[in-house]
């Protein structure tokens, strides 16, 4: 990457504007207005018109659910939409949409009046009875208790009636005795009723009325929600190619405020590809007096969050991808836990190879393969030029493939072994997937160093006892998980040795403390767990082993002070827990055996239910 500054005429900074995004090659950085005698620029005339139309886009698309054309669709022809009929289509939705709104806001009002209508018709009143007494006290409601309620009868007016189970009581009584009357309405579980206002008439009446109203207004409203539905499908897909083109015609119209001004004059700043510097600074020439691309140089930690007095902070330009094709739905893991840092090794190429096999180590099952690649090539189908969906699918059908080659290995199909060990089942049938010789379930079987046992068909679910490879999984997940951890240490250590680190160390020596330390612990561990646990001939690895370790724990304790900061005394507390802390973190990839048996079983248990 490179730093762009171009300054010129103020006069010229429309074309300038337009220039830059035709190249679509410049990430503007936004003048924050302190330097004396420049100020930010006005956008352009047009600007507060296509801020108009294109809130108006936006409305629109808030109301429906659109995505867009399978086809990408000339700018030519969304600009004629838009002068056209699209412009019109959108005021028609948002006139059905307000319509539609006041319709819903009416229908949920007369429900409410019909609830209680409904209600206060068991009583046969008058509605107008119900209230607006100037001597008398009215109780209109619904209590849990109509036999104590009925008490009330002494110098009172008491009407009953239910409602689908509810029951309804209306009393009337003097002004004087409304207290009494209402604490012992309280006793039996009353709960006024909202009488409607200015209603007159029998409630039998004013409840056909309000259905009737009901009914209409629900017919508007289907009628109003297939009208909107029909113009989705109509201009769903011309309203996301106006809204985009807007957009970016509203950005370049209002990019001059982006951009230093003065009296006379204009500067730009911001960050370009270098590949692309010299076609920037022809395309700026015709129209700026000053072009400068200088390469942006890293310094040791200067991009990084350090919390230490020694960090060093540099503006760091934009990080963006490198151009792929095969691996690049794994762009979506890389965007989840966040980009490297400008320089660092980009982990995504490398989660294209561990994550589908780790995902495929713990599900894998050919039948659960095979959907997860149906469901992959599903979303594919639906994502038409949705580029977030479509790689959505890629990676569903990457893990799917990683899903099946296991499975394929382990024998399994739906939760079911292929060459069971034990009784029958329904996947026993694709045994003419494994035309071999079979030797107690195994095609062939390597035993290697270290433990380490291979077979295939890998019976992953029968333990050792039973010729299977339970327990051969186990090692196999510690070993990768070893692996892995050292694999990741070594990409630090290539990072710190170039780039440095948080804290503003860089070099051999500081890649060594930072990382080649813990890849000194991990073997030094690795060496005397083997030779304590392992075969008595390797039991003399066990003094070298733990001579290496316990040195990386010393040279741990000067990391922690030295690189880190933190007090000697902590220091050589923490640095022990530190390392020992790295046992679990090797030891935790066994959960790509466990789950992976957790799932067998459960399907098993399921498929059980089908076994008469």
């Amino acid at each position: 990457m490179g730093r762009l500054l171009a300054a010129g005429s103020k006069d010229l900074i429309d074309e300038v504007v337009d220039a830059l995004a035709e190249l679509n090659a410049l990430h503007i950085i936004e003048y924050d207005g302190t330097d004396e005698g420049f100020n930010l620029g006005t956008p352009k005339e047009e600007a507060e018109e296509v801020g108009k139309r294109l809130s108006k886009l936006r409305s629109a698309a808030s109301l429906v659910d659109v995505s867009g054309p399978k086809k990408p669709v000339s700018a030519k022809k969304v600009r004629s939409e838009l002068e056209n009929n699209l412009s019109k289509a959108v005021e028609y939705l948002l006139e059905k949409s307000t319509r539609l709104d006041s319709v819903e806001n009416s229908l949920s009002s007369l429900e409410e009046e019909a609830a209680v209508l409904e209600l206060i018709s068991s009583i046969d009143l008058d509605v107008e009875l119900l209230s607006g007494y100037s001597e008398l006290s009215s109780f209109v409601g619904t209590v849990n208790d109509l036999e104590m309620a009925k008490e009330i009868t002494s110098n009172s007016l008491f009407f009953s009636g239910v409602s689908k189970k509810t029951k309804v009581i209306a009393v009337f009584v003097k002004n004087s005795d409304s207290n009494d009357t209402q604490s012992q309405l309280n006793a039996s579980g009353f709960q006024a009723i909202n009488l409607p206002e200015n209603g007159n008439g029998s409630s039998h009446i004013l409840l056909s009325d309000v259905r009737e109203s009901i009914s209409a207004l629900s017919k508007e409203k289907s009628s109003i929600s297939e009208e909107i539905d029909n113009w989705t499908n109509e201009f769903g897909e011309s309203l996301v190619c106006g809204l985009e083109l807007l957009e970016r015609e509203h950005d370049i119209l209002t990019a001059p405020v982006k951009i230093a001004v003065s009296e006379h004059a204009f500067f730009i700043d911001g960050w370009i590809e270098m590949s692309r510097s010299e076609e920037v600074k022809s395309a700026l020439s015709k129209s700026c007096l000053y072009t400068e691309v200088s390469p942006f140089v890293l310094k040791a930690g200067g991009g990084g969050h350090g919390h230490s007095d020694h960090a060093h902070h540099q503006e760091m330009p934009p990080i963006s991808y490198q151009n792929r094709k095969v691996s690049k739905p794994m762009e979506l893991l890389t965007d989840a836990v966040g980009r490297p840092a400008y320089g660092r090794i980009d982990p995504t190429l490398f989660m294209f190879v561990t994550y589908p096999i780790f995902f495929g180590m713990m599900l894998g099952d050919m039948a659960y393969g095979l959907v997860t690649m149906s469901l992959g090539a599903l979303v594919m189908s639906r994502a038409g030029s949705n580029e977030m969906m479509n790689l959505g699918g890629k990676f569903l059908v990457y893990i799917g493939l990683g899903t099946l080659g296991f499975g394929y290995i382990y024998a399994e199909f739906a939760g079911w072994e292929i060459l069971p060990h034990h009784g029958h089942n329904p996947a026993e049938n694709l045994a003419f997937l494994y035309p071999f010789e079979l030797d107690h379930g195994h095609a062939w079987a390597a035993h290697l160093p270290f433990g380490i046992e291979l077979a295939f068909p890998f019976h992953r679910v029968t333990p050792t006892s039973d010729y299977g490879n339970l327990e051969h999984l186990i090692v196999l997940t510690i070993y990768l998980g070893f692996l892995h951890i050292i694999f990741g240490r070594i990409i630090g250590f290539r990072d710190v040795l170039f780039y440095g680190t948080d804290h503003g160390h860089v070099g051999l020596l500081a890649a060594f403390f930072e990382h080649g330390v813990w890849i000194l612990l991990l073997i030094g561990g690795f060496m005397f767990s083997y030779g304590y646990l392992g075969p008595d001939e390797a039991e003399y690895m066990m003094q070298p082993g733990a001579i290496v370790a316990l040195s990386a724990v010393i040279l741990l304790m000067w990391t922690l002070y030295n690189y880190h900061g933190i007090p000697l005394a902590i220091s050589l507390l923490l640095a022990p827990i530190e390392a020992i802390g790295m046992m679990p973190s090797v030891i935790s990839y066994v959960r790509l055996f466990a789950v992976g048996i957790v799932g067998v079983k459960i399907a098993e248990t399921g498929n059980m239910l089908w076994d008469p």
